[in-house]
């Protein structure tokens, strides 16, 4: 992979090349995909989605919006940093190509921000909760009549392939959704591959996919623009990872290693001293005792050591990076970055207590219960009046249901299209939307 052929400013149905060297200074195009995001509803929406704790009333808990924003940040820095490195060890891409070290934090930044707009209500378990329904529950009904391939898409519904959906899709008159460049879609893509086989490899962009059967298309376009190798054998559509990917997901990795952990002690899950314990040992190297000895509130004390923990992941991701450059560009790099850090040992630990103490807590299991049961409930109601409007035998109380909510398209041409819209209305449902609708389709207003 080159790098002057990652940074493509290219924008779906352009038909004369973006350069550089002509961009105004004043808004690049990396910019511009940063505020087409933060502007969308899809963006907006994320502001009532769960980060940790589903339909938490407390305002410490960070929302999938505080989330994004903050990992976004952190992408940033983390851009802006092997983008200089980058920059002096190929001085091309700004005297040739007229590149800056920016360029790359805009970026990432950019697909940091966008890295969770397709998960759906109630986190990951909205997910398991969408797929359950297909695998065990009444959308079995559905196996025979799609491919082994769309019929994986539903059961094994996936967040990151439904962002590429919303960024990406076509509607109304709107082509190519956001507009985004391709070097932010590439960023953004974790798992350039599609639903099957699954994990073909212990690859890490293989752990998961990130396409839907009716987007590989565009995405083999985003790939060969970009220069992506080809990963896939016996037809399969898989690629290499696009570079700056690798930041995207550090810096989400640090956030949620961190900040999630945070979340649990303002929630009294996690004990605080043995909270400042854990982070202690993270940034002990770096610690300054006499500026953490005169904090008095355990509050501050906690700020301080999370502020000194993303700056020294933060720099140990960048220098990862930077070392293994040469293996990244030929796509053979294949663990996320911490998985190298010197600190590994550390995290591990930070990450056990919050899975055992923040994830598996009662308040967390049964919300995700309730969730189960809600989105099973909606997507039985509108899978079955699309189905039933795609065979032309609709009822009176199907054409009501799908009237009230036209996001549900009519204009799919496949059966599988349009039990995949009936997917994403449901997953773009915020969390207190969910519940709400549930409420009305159960009988009560």
């Amino acid at each position: 992979m080159q790098w002057e052929q990652l940074l493509s400013l290219k924008r779906m149905g352009d038909t004369k090349k973006r350069l550089r060297s002509e961009q105004d200074e004043t808004r690049l195009g990396f910019e511009v995909d940063y505020d087409r995001i933060i502007f969308s509803a899809p963006f907006r929406s994320l502001q009532d989605k769960t980060q940790v704790i589903p339909l938490s009333k407390t305002s410490f808990v960070h929302t999938r919006l505080t989330h994004s924003l903050e990992v976004s940040v952190v992408g940033r820095s983390l851009g802006r940093q092997v983008g200089k490195a980058l920059v002096q060890k190929h001085p091309h891409l700004q005297s040739t190509y007229g590149y800056r070290f920016n360029d790359f934090g805009a970026i990432v930044a950019a697909a940091a921000l966008a890295h969770d707009i397709g998960n759906p209500p109630f986190g990951h378990s909205g997910e398991k909760a969408i797929g359950d329904y297909f695998k065990n529950g009444k959308g079995q009904r559905f196996k025979e009549q799609f491919s082994d391939k769309e019929y994986e898409d539903l059961v094994s519904f996936e967040g990151n392939a439904n962002g590429f959906r919303i960024l990406t899709q076509s509607k109304h008159g709107v082509t190519g959704g956001l507009r985004l460049s391709y070097a932010t879609l590439g960023a953004f893509m974790k798992y350039p591959k599609e639903s099957l086989p699954k994990k073909p490899s212990a690859h890490i962009a293989d752990k998961k996919f990130g396409l839907f059967q009716n987007d590989v298309f565009f995405f083999q376009e985003v790939a060969t623009e970009l220069g992506l190798p080809s990963r896939g054998s016996n037809g399969q559509v898989a690629y290499a990872r696009h570079p700056l990917t690798y930041l995207v997901e550090a810096a989400d990795d640090i956030c949620y290693t961190i900040i999630d952990f945070e979340d649990g002690i303002n929630l009294g899950l996690i004990e605080e001293d043995v909270a400042l314990e854990y982070l202690l040992q993270l940034v002990k190297n770096k610690l300054k005792t006499d500026t953490y000895n005169k904090l008095s509130r355990t509050s501050d004390r906690l700020a301080y050591l999370r502020s000194l923990a993303i700056n020294t992941l933060i720099a140990e991701a960048a220098q990862i990076f930077i070392q293994y450059e040469k293996d990244i560009l030929n796509g053979i790099f294949a663990t996320a970055l911490l998985e190298k850090s010197n600190f590994k040992a550390q995290i591990d630990d930070i990450i056990k207590i919050s899975i055992e103490k923040v994830y598996q807590s009662t308040e967390v299991v049964d919300k995700e219960i309730v969730g189960y049961r809600i989105l099973s409930t909606l997507l039985d109601a509108y899978t079955l009046a699309s189905e039933h409007r795609w065979h032309g035998n609709e009822s009176h109380y199907d054409r009501l249901l799908l009237k009230a909510f036209p996001e549900i398209d009519n204009q799919a041409t496949t059966l599988y299209e349009t039990i995949m819209e009936c997917c994403q209305f449901v997953s773009r449902l915020t969390d207190g939307k969910v519940l709400q609708l549930y409420r009305k389709i159960q009988g009560s207003l």
